[in-house]
C-alpha cells in the first residue's frame, strides 16, 4: 500500500488487521512533526501539479509572486494567496462549468455535483474518476476510526442530490464492505417510514444532519417507539453545527442511546470526514492532516494561529486532483489544540468541533454571540419544546435579539411565563446581554430533513 504519492494510488483491496484500531497504524500515530515534513513535502508536490495543470492557480500564484519552488517551509507556505468562495465562482462564469482550476481532462470526470445554489450562484464540482477512489478510500479509513466494521448496516438518512455529503458517505462505507441503507430525506412523509425502516434493519451506524436526528426521535416518540429500540451503535454527523454542542450532542445520545461522532469540513473538500472524531476520541473533531492539510488561520491576514487560540479553518486536499483545493478558506470558526488525543493518533484537536460560519456570528451591542451558544443553552431545558428562532432587529441605532422558543410543559415547570423568566435569565449570562424571549407552543416551527435554519437577521434588509 503506498501511503504517501501524489497522485495518490490506492489497493482498494486493502484492509488493515482486524483487532487494530487504525487504518494506518504507522501514519496515524506517528511523531506528528515528521508528518509535519512529510506534509510539507506533499504541498510542494501538490502545487507543482496545479501549476502544471490549471491556469487558475498558475494567474493566482503569479499576481502573488510565489511559484510551487519557494514553498520550503510552513511559513512560506502561509503567504499562499487563499482560494475563497467567490473565486471558484468568478472562474466557473468564465470557463464554464468546471472553471479552469480543474486540472484533469473532461472524459477523466466520474461525478457531478454541486452547491444547492439557494443562495448565490451554484458551484459545480467535477469529481474524476481517480479521485471518487481516493474519497471512497479515505472515507472508509475514517470510519473505521469511528469504530464502523465490515458488515456493519449504515443508514445514510442524508439527502441525495446536489448535497455530496450523502454521496462521501455512501462511497466510504461501500469502499468499507458494509451494507449501506442509502435511504436519503427531505421528502414528505419521508421521516415516518425512516422510523419504520430503521426499526427493520437496526443498523449500526447512522448519518445525518445534528437536526434531522432530533426530528426523528420526536417522530419516533409520537409512534411509541423508543429510538433505543433501532440498535445504532454510531452516529456521525455533518452539515451544520451541533454534534459538538454539548447539550445537542447530549440530547442525540439519549436519545438513541448511541455513541455521537461530528465531523465535517466543505464539500469542495471531500473527504469532508478529514475532521472527525473517532471512536477512541469521541469529543470534538481530530484533523487528520496526512489526508486534507488543515489550518486555523486569522481570518484578517490567513496567518495560522496558535494552539489555543480562534480562527477560520484554511483547507489543502493532499490526495485529490481533479479539482484540487490549495488554501480554500472556509469562513467558519474554530478553535485549535494540540494534545494527547485518547484514541492514540497524533493529530490537532479541535475541542468544540466547527461551531459556526463568521457570517452567522452576530454582532450585537458590542458583543459577539454564536447562534450555537443559544442552541445549547436552550436544550438544557426539560421542557424546551425542541425549536427556536433567533431574529436580530435595529430600531435607530440600538441592536435587539428576540428568541422565540418553543415550550414544552414539563412537570413541575407548567407555566410560561415562568419558563420565559429562567430562559430570559440564562441566555442573558450566557450571551452577555439582555436577550427578548417570545414563548410560543411546541410543534410551532417546522420541523427539518436537512440543515436548520434559525436566525432571521432583520437589520441586513435595511
Amino acid at each position: 500500500m503506498e501511503q504517501w504519492g501524489f497522485p495518490a494510488r490506492y489497493d482498494d483491496t486493502y484492509f488493515p488487521s482486524a483487532d487494530s484500531p487504525y487504518w494506518f497504524p504507522e501514519r496515524e500515530t506517528m511523531d506528528p512533526e515528521l508528518r509535519q515534513q512529510a506534509v510539507l513535502a506533499r504541498l510542494r508536490e501538490v502545487m507543482e501539479y496545479a501549476a502544471a495543470t490549471s491556469p487558475f492557480y498558475r494567474r493566482k500564484w503569479a499576481e502573488a509572486g510565489l511559484e510551487p519552488g519557494d514553498i520550503t517551509s510552513f511559513e512560506a507556505f502561509e503567504q499562499v494567496p487563499v482560494v475563497t468562495k467567490a473565486d471558484l465562482r468568478q472562474s466557473q462564469l468564465d470557463h464554464p462549468p468546471f472553471g479552469d482550476y480543474l486540472c484533469v481532462p473532461d472524459e477523466q470526470i466520474h461525478h457531478i455535483h454541486g452547491t444547492s445554489g439557494t443562495t448565490g450562484t451554484p458551484t459545480a464540482f467535477a469529481v474524476g474518476r481517480d479521485d471518487w477512489s481516493v474519497i471512497a478510500n479515505n472515507h472508509a479509513r475514517i470510519l473505521w476510526g469511528m469504530g464502523v466494521r465490515p458488515g456493519d448496516t449504515v443508514f445514510v438518512a442524508a439527502v441525495f442530490s446536489l448535497y455530496l455529503g450523502s454521496w462521501g458517505a455512501l462511497a466510504g462505507a461501500e469502499r468499507l464492505h458494509c451494507r449501506v441503507f442509502p435511504f436519503g430525506a427531505g421528502a414528505p412523509g419521508m421521516t415516518a417510514r425512516a422510523v419504520r425502516w430503521l426499526a427493520t434493519s437496526r443498523p449500526t451506524a447512522f448519518y445525518a444532519t445534528p437536526s434531522y436526528a432530533l426530528r426523528l426521535a420526536e417522530v419516533a416518540a409520537e409512534q411509541g417507539i423508543d429510538p433505543r429500540e433501532f440498535g445504532i451503535k454510531v452516529m456521525f454527523f455533518s452539515g451544520e453545527p451541533g454534534a459538538s454542542v454539548p447539550s445537542v450532542r447530549s440530547a442525540i445520545a439519549e436519545a438513541f442511546g448511541a455513541t455521537v461522532i461530528d465531523c465535517g469540513t466543505m464539500a469542495e473538500m471531500t473527504p469532508f470526514m478529514s475532521a472527525s472524531a473517532t471512536a477512541g476520541s469521541p469529543e470534538g473533531m481530530l484533523l487528520w492532516q496526512d489526508i486534507v492539510y488543515h489550518e486555523v488561520c486569522d481570518p484578517s491576514t490567513y496567518r495560522t494561529v496558535p494552539f489555543g487560540s480562534e480562527g477560520t479553518p484554511v483547507y489543502t486536499h493532499l490526495e485529490r486532483t481533479s479539482q484540487p483545493m490549495i488554501r480554500l478558506a472556509s469562513g467558519d470558526l474554530t478553535r485549535w489544540e494540540m494534545r494527547e488525543n485518547p484514541c492514540g493518533r497524533t493529530y490537532p484537536w479541535l475541542p468544540q468541533g466547527v461551531y459556526g460560519r463568521i457570517d452567522d456570528m452576530l454582532h450585537i451591542r458590542g458583543e459577539n454571540v454564536y447562534p450555537t451558544e443559544i442552541d445549547n443553552a436552550l436544550r438544557g431545558f426539560s421542557d424546551y419544546g425542541g425549536e427556536h428562532r433567533i431574529i436580530v432587529t435595529r430600531t435607530g441605532s440600538m441592536d435587539e435579539m428576540l428568541v422565540r422558543v418553543e415550550h414544552a410543559p414539563a412537570s413541575g415547570h407548567s407555566s410560561g411565563e415562568e419558563f420565559q423568566a429562567r430562559v430570559a435569565g440564562e441566555l442573558q449570562s450566557v450571551v452577555g446581554l439582555r436577550v427578548g424571549v417570545e414563548v410560543v407552543p411546541a410543534r410551532t416551527f417546522e420541523r427539518t430533513d436537512h440543515k436548520a435554519r434559525r436566525v432571521d437577521d432583520q437589520r441586513n434588509l435595511r
